[in-house]
């Protein structure tokens, strides 16, 4: 294998899996470890998204078959996972550090992003790794 491909992949395993299981670690937390990992999860997403990205031209440009459109569902379901993180996430960490107080709303809104990014990023990976037996 090509060593460009070595490290693509080896990026976009470790950069996913700091991704995922940090968003596991803050839904199942309902966030209050949220704040110190946000900007590297999103730094973690990037490179899980753009190695993924290189990935799909280098292996899978030109089909899509039963392989491409697993690994086609895990990767807009990780894109959706990074929108909500980038959207509801952030905003409800923005507006908890700006508070004075607890806001409990705030917290409700910081668990439910985790963990909808979560079940998206689960999702991800079960359609990533089934797509290598399709």
């Amino acid at each position: 294998m090509q060593p460009v491909l070595l490290i693509a992949i080896s990026l976009h395993v470790l950069a996913a899996t700091f991704w995922a299981g940090s968003t596991f670690a803050c839904a199942r937390t309902t966030g209050n470890d949220g704040q110190q990992l946000f900007a590297p999860q999103l730094g973690a997403a990037a490179v899980a998204v753009l190695s993924g990205a290189y990935l799909w031209k280098a292996l899978h440009e030109g089909s899509f078959g039963p392989t491409e459109q697993l690994l086609s569902a895990g990767a807009v379901a990780a894109i959706v996972a990074l929108v909500i993180q980038i959207t509801i996430i952030r905003g409800a960490l923005q507006r908890l550090r700006t508070s004075s107080g607890d806001d409990a709303k705030v917290r409700s809104q910081l668990a439910t992003g985790y963990r909808s990014a979560a079940i998206l990023l689960a999702v991800a990976v079960l359609a990533m790794a089934a797509s290598r037996y399709a």
